[in-house]
């Protein structure tokens, strides 16, 4: 919708209009360009072209994986479907053609993989999903600085910080299957927090997170998450990265994850775990600096894209063998 039109690092284009476009492919890349569910720095709904375009090297739709040794874009069938009609004038109306889409894309059989955009798009791509796999049946894992968990937002009740609760509200995604990782600062109040509580939530702060170890976490995290359900949905606020280093973003946070968590989290994700769907969200290139933030958020999407691939491919990956041994 916003500035000049290309897709992901240069890969084939399809039309969601048109099935024939992506009725093959393994992933469906979808910019969600939208802010006005923010409710302090707006501008995130141009982050889908930011992260489109974040990367130094040849947008020429090939990108080998240097650790795990595979060319994600080559392997797989990947295409980018552009930015959906999304005016902020509509918010629920706008989410609802997202929901519209992710459901196209997840009953042709291929992962939606969604570029925001404010974290509202993800009451409507997970929603829109549920509604082909069924309530319920997917889990969640979730790294965000804020819980995302109000009952409203300034008396609205679709926003960036209430998608959480609503896809539960739902039953789109189980409470007690929907995990949290990064959490940190000082929200929300002790009344939501309960609500989390009873709703069977998995929160880890940053502080459990340093303390007890990333991978430690994320070990107890897929048990939960694949205990009754068929496949996980991974969204990623990237103010869950320390804003040091993602500074790119409308309501940063101190102390949060390094940029190298981040990524190592994600590929152990879509590697080890049946991924259905993806949102990568919150980046405003407004308040970015050197581009480190889109940057960072297209290298979570490569992450992600390179274990999804590796996973299909059914090659063992160690991320302790030496790299000319794999």
């Amino acid at each position: 919708m916003y500035g000049p039109d290309f897709t992901f690092l240069g890969i084939e284009r399809c039309d969601l209009d048109i099935e024939s476009t992506f009725a093959d492919a393994d992933v469906v890349i979808v910019g969600a360009p939208i802010d006005s569910g923010t409710s302090y720095r707006s501008g995130a709904k141009f982050g889908p072209q930011a992260i489109r375009g974040g990367d130094y090297l040849p947008h020429d739709g090939e990108r080998p994986h240097l650790a795990l040794r595979i060319d994600a874009l080559k392997t797989m069938k990947v295409v980018d479907a552009g930015d959906l009609d999304m005016p902020g004038r509509d918010l629920v109306k706008s989410l609802e053609t997202l929901a519209v889409a992710t459901e196209k894309i997840s009953r042709a059989g291929a992962i939606p993989l969604i570029l925001g955009g404010d974290h509202s798009v993800t009451s409507a791509d997970v929603a829109g999903i549920a509604r082909h796999r069924g309530q319920g049946k997917i889990s969640m894992i979730h790294f965000d600085a804020h819980a995302d968990t109000a009952s409203d937002e300034n008396g609205a009740l679709v926003g960036h910080g209430t998608p959480m609760r609503r896809l539960i509200e739902s039953g789109a995604v189980r409470g007690d299957r929907f995990l949290q990782l990064g959490l940190r600062g000082y929200w929300p109040s002790p009344k939501t927090l309960d609500w989390m509580r009873d709703q069977g939530m998995r929160s880890y702060e940053m502080t459990e997170i340093h303390h007890r170890g990333l991978n430690t976490v994320l070990d107890e995290s897929f048990e939960i998450l694949m205990d009754g359900c068929d496949g996980v949905f991974l969204s990623v606020d990237i103010d869950v990265v320390d804003p040091g280093m993602a500074p790119g973003t409308g309501t940063p946070e101190p102390g949060g994850m390094t940029s190298r968590e981040l990524l190592e989290a994600v590929r152990r994700i879509c590697f080890e775990l049946p991924v259905v769907g993806i949102d990568v969200v919150e980046v405003a290139p407004a308040f970015d600096n050197a581009d480190i933030t889109a940057i960072l958020a297209n290298r979570v999407v490569l992450e992600a894209l390179s274990a999804i691939a590796k996973r299909r491919s059914g090659e063992k990956y160690s991320p302790t063998q030496n790299l000319l041994d794999r």
